[in-house]
């Protein structure tokens, strides 16, 4: 049988899954031409980096095992404290015990397009996913730590099922009888917090962007509403728009 091209069997390297990366190193660990080699051995790489990723992810699932006795565990994160406009949106997501989504982390870590996939991974998979936002006349009329609260529970009423435990990332959520435990920097230490910064983050930023539409002159696009040298410029020369929270914007609105 004629020999595969190498550059064939790179093209199948860079389509392969990781989770068949073994199988594909088997079929061709015989082929001893150097450029094949080298392929293996980015292929070793690339399952190694896959170990030490599901290795990451166990460590991740700390609070879900030490709470095991619980069958519905929701952590709850939330984005969207600090912008000069927009809503505050926060997330509510309650993983299967045997959850298998991998690259899980602080949503601020991981780039826009993985947030995007796993987004649809966490949207599949998980058992349930409530989302809550607060628009910026209610963050200007009782302060965004309440609004952030309010959108916490806001999330919380909308999922399908009801949670027996929340793991939150720092707070307490006021005026919820669910058993809570506050995690410091929780979206980089539980897998649920994590997924739900992911699915805060995401929501945000597309209604950032549908927002930039409208009101193109802010960039809210690319500074999804943060106070950017730009977003401040814009503000001085075109005064607030609707989505502003009037009562972040003093020092800088016309």
């Amino acid at each position: 049988m004629e020999q595969k091209k190498i550059s064939e069997i790179r093209a199948e390297f860079h389509q392969t899954k990781e989770e068949d990366l073994k199988e594909w190193i088997q079929r061709y660990e015989n082929d001893d031409r150097q450029g094949v080699q080298k392929l293996i051995e980015s292929a070793e790489k690339r399952l190694l980096k896959l170990e030490e990723e599901k290795a990451r992810i166990e460590k991740l699932k700390k609070y879900e095992k030490e709470y095991r006795q619980y069958t519905y565990i929701c952590g709850i994160d939330e984005v969207g404290r600090g912008p000069l406009a927009g809503p505050v949106v926060a997330g509510a997501v309650i993983l299967p015990k045997d959850c298998r989504i991998l690259y899980i982390n602080d949503s601020k870590k991981l780039t826009a397009a993985k947030r995007e996939e796993l987004y649809d991974q966490i949207m599949e998979q998980a058992v349930a996913v409530g989302i809550g936002t607060v628009g910026p006349e209610q963050i200007d009329r009782i302060n965004i730590l309440q609004a952030t609260y309010e959108a916490m529970r806001e999330a919380i009423r909308k999922l399908s099922v009801v949670p027996e435990l929340l793991l939150n990332d720092a707070v307490t959520i006021p005026e919820v009888a669910i058993k809570q435990v506050p995690i410091i920097k929780g979206d980089a230490k539980s897998i649920s917090i994590g997924a739900a910064s992911i699915i805060a983050k995401v929501t945000r930023d597309r209604m950032m962007v549908e927002y930039d539409a409208v009101w193109p002159q802010y960039g809210f696009a690319s500074n999804k509403g943060y106070g950017s040298a730009e977003h401040i410029a814009a503000l001085r020369k075109y005064g607030p728009s609707p989505i502003h929270r009037a009562t972040f914007i003093r020092n800088f609105s016309k």
